[in-house]
Parts: C-alpha cells; structure tokens; sequence
C-alpha cells in the first residue's frame, strides 16, 4: 500500500525537523519526506490537518506479563496498550516466570509478538539463570534469539564478583548491560522514599543512599571493565549529580527515567494510594526537580513509560503489602508532552519532549527507528497536542488500571499509530 500523510506537522527531532510537511510511504517505508518520488501514486490518503506526525514511540521499560503472569496482563492486551499510546518499539524486561533466561523462550515471546502485527518487541535477556545473581546466562545464544541486552530487572547481584564477571563477559561481545542502581541491603522492604513523609505514614524508606551506593559499585565495575551500561530508572537528585560527573568523564553510560518520576513526589502517596506504589519509590520535590532538569541538559537520555500493569487484587491491599507497579504505555505520549510544556523553553518543549520518547531512546537501544529518515521503517504517530483526555479505567486498553494518574487530565491524544506502513491503531 502507497500513503501519502499530508497537511500534519512533522515533528523529527534526529533529522532536525519541526514543520508542515508530507510524509509519503511505499512497501512499509518512507519513500519521501515533503515530496513525493516522480513515480508515486497513493493508494490511500491521511489528511494529518491539525495534528503531530512523528516517529513512533520507543519505550525502554514495558513489562508484557508473558509468559506466566497472564492473570496480570496478556500480550494481546499491553500490544493493543501500546500502539493505542503511539508506542511502536518496545524493551520488555527478562522478569518473566519462567524468566527469559533461554533462547527458546525469547524466539517464543518473539514469535507471538510479531504475530499479533503491533508493535516491535524488544526482549531484555537475564543476566544470571533465573535472575538469581549466581551463575550467568549464554548471552551469545541469547542475543541470535533476539536479545538486545541483558538485565536483572528489580533482582540484586549479592556477590559483586558477579557482576564483574558478567560485565566483562558482555564487554568482550560488546553488548549493552541494564541495571537499576539499588542497594540490595539498605533499604531491604522499604515501600516509600524514607523521609517526613514516610515516618508520618509509618512506612518503612527506602533511602536516597541505596541508589548511590550501588550506583558508585557500578560506576567503578564500568571504569575496570569499560561496558556498556544503561541505567535503569534514575530516582534521585545525588544519583544523578553522579551519572552526570561519570558522563563527563566519558565513561559509557546512558540513563532513563519513569514518567512517574518526572512529575509525582512522595506527596502524592496521599492518604496510601497503592497506585502510588511504585519501584523505585517516588522521591522528594528536591528530586523530582532534579530529573527534570537532568533531562533538559541531557544527563538523562530518555523517558520510558516503566509499564508495570498490577491485577486488582494486588493493588487493593494496605499500601506496604500492595504489589508496586502502574499501567503507563498510554500515558507516555501525555507526560512527556506535560514535561516538554513545563520546561521552560515552549519553542523547543515538543521537539525536547517527543526526542526523549523517539530517537534518545532508540539510540541506548541502538535501533534504527525513532526518526522519519527516507528510507527507514514506516513506523509513525500521529497525535493531536490539544486534545485534553482525563486518566480513567475504561479508556486504558492495559488490562492493568491502576496508574497514580487516574483522574487528572492529560494534554495529548494518538489518533493513528502506523508500524511498519501498517496501520495498527486508529481512533
């Protein structure tokens, strides 16, 4: 099929472009941007008049619950999630049951995925077998499945020797290690960031000290080594002040954080909120104010959605025994434009905003997408920026509900999600 997009607002923040202009699509990839080849004719027609065309959106951090956590969400449900927020690139962590440890198991997941003719899967390998931070995985085998990288999701590696061996091994193959800096010990059982607000509530903290610890232990293991390193989830103001000072040392490190983060503090726990239960915790204003201008000046390179759909009957409890997690596949388009609006420069806010979400993102994974490049793979959003939608149960297609979000209004609405020329959602 030949489409031609016209009349939409091209947003491309790789290829520097910010202007109306036509996108034009042959056999699943641009064959055109503004104009179209001398021998195209379109098959079909999208009048994109008032609306944003940009990449579609790659999401660092979305948990797909399969295999074994289908009572929590199904493929079905969080692919459908996904284009339904743009998304059309995704990294699933290796935290599945059984966890994503062996090739046959990532080809599956692969496999169902690509069936389902949505969005690309992106698997994270475990780094140890069964995330148990003892022995390591084949990581060779793992990456011809269709690994990307290899993590630990929220499990620690107790024995640093550990995770020096696994680093080295990755360095010599040259792949990317994923880790969320959190000491295994400080902090053990904390369910909320430990400050005022805790001790009020009774909850027991987790402290600003257990994410740089680990993070100067990693940071140090990357200097020895020299790996490749993504840092998972940034929460604090003195993490980042270290990510930061190891960039300018040029160590090869990139980080994210959770949309959460970028706006909700520990305030919004509220009166315990288990939508509030999140990992890491939500921080102090001190930190959510820090992320935010760690990502204006580039010491975060991206925001994912950390999609973490939790069924009913673990959100419904006290907030120290509720599973931590929230829906958020369809809510990245809506915060990041949020943070884009609220940074202080609106000639630059979208363009900031939709980079974080596109091309920053795709570049840590080291994909090809997140650009509308001639000649690159016909994955496309087209979202209308004034459109105000409010957070409700019923509109997520997630079979998770529960996000701290519910309720507030959110500026932003996908109305076609394209993968590869395919037209995968459509409002």
């Amino acid at each position: 099929m030949k489409i031609h997009i016209k009349n939409g607002h091209l947003v491309d923040p790789a290829n520097g472009i910010d202007a109306k202009q036509d996108v034009f699509i042959a056999a699943g990839k641009i064959v055109g941007i503004g104009k179209a080849p001398a021998d195209f004719t379109a098959t079909k027609t999208i009048d994109a008049n008032g609306l944003v065309v940009a990449p579609g959106f790659v999401d660092l951090s979305a948990r797909l619950r399969e295999p074994g956590y289908e009572h929590k969400a199904t493929l079905e449900s969080e692919m459908q999630a996904a284009v339904q927020g743009g998304v059309t690139s995704l990294v699933c962590p290796p935290d599945t049951d059984p966890v994503l440890d062996e090739p046959g198991l990532v080809e599956m997941l692969k496999h169902r995925a690509k069936n389902l003719n949505q969005a690309h899967v992106y698997p994270l390998g475990a780094l140890t077998t069964g995330l148990k931070g003892e022995a390591l995985t084949e990581m060779a085998e793992l990456t011809d499945a269709g690994c990307i990288g290899f993590a630990q999701a929220d499990q620690p590696i107790l024995d640093t020797t550990v995770l020096l061996r696994a680093m080295q091994y990755a360095k010599t193959f040259d792949y990317t290690v994923w880790l969320r800096p959190q000491d295994p010990h400080l902090g053990r059982n904390g369910v909320a960031h430990s400050g005022p607000v805790a001790s009020r509530l009774g909850l027991s903290g987790v402290p600003v000290m257990a994410e740089t610890v680990a993070l100067h232990t990693i940071l140090e293991l990357v200097r020895v080594t020299g790996t490749r390193v993504h840092l998972c989830r940034m929460s604090t103001a003195a993490g980042l002040e270290l990510v930061r000072a190891a960039k300018k040392e040029g160590l090869p490190i990139t980080c994210d954080v959770g949309a959460h983060h970028v706006h909700m503090t520990e305030m919004d726990i509220g009166f315990f909120d288990a939508n509030a239960r999140l990992t890491p915790p939500l921080r102090s204003q001190r930190d959510r104010d820090a992320i935010r201008a760690a990502l204006l000046d580039g010491t975060v390179d991206a925001i994912c959605s950390d999609h973490t759909p939790v069924d009913d009957d673990e959100k419904l409890l006290p907030f120290g025994e509720a599973s931590p997690g929230a829906t958020g596949l369809e809510l990245l388009l809506s915060l990041a434009l949020k943070w884009g609006d609220e940074c202080g420069e609106p000639k630059q806010g979208l363009s900031r905003a939709i980079a974080k979400i596109t091309s920053d993102a795709a570049r840590i994974v080291g994909l090809p997408s997140g650009q509308l490049a001639v000649g690159a793979v016909a994955d496309i959003c087209l979202f209308d920026p004034s459109v105000r939608w409010t957070v409700a149960a019923p509109v997520l297609a997630s079979q998770g509900k529960h996000t701290p979000f519910l309720g507030y209004e959110l500026a932003g609405q996908v109305k076609m999600t394209m993968v590869a020329g395919h037209i995968a959602f459509q409002r």
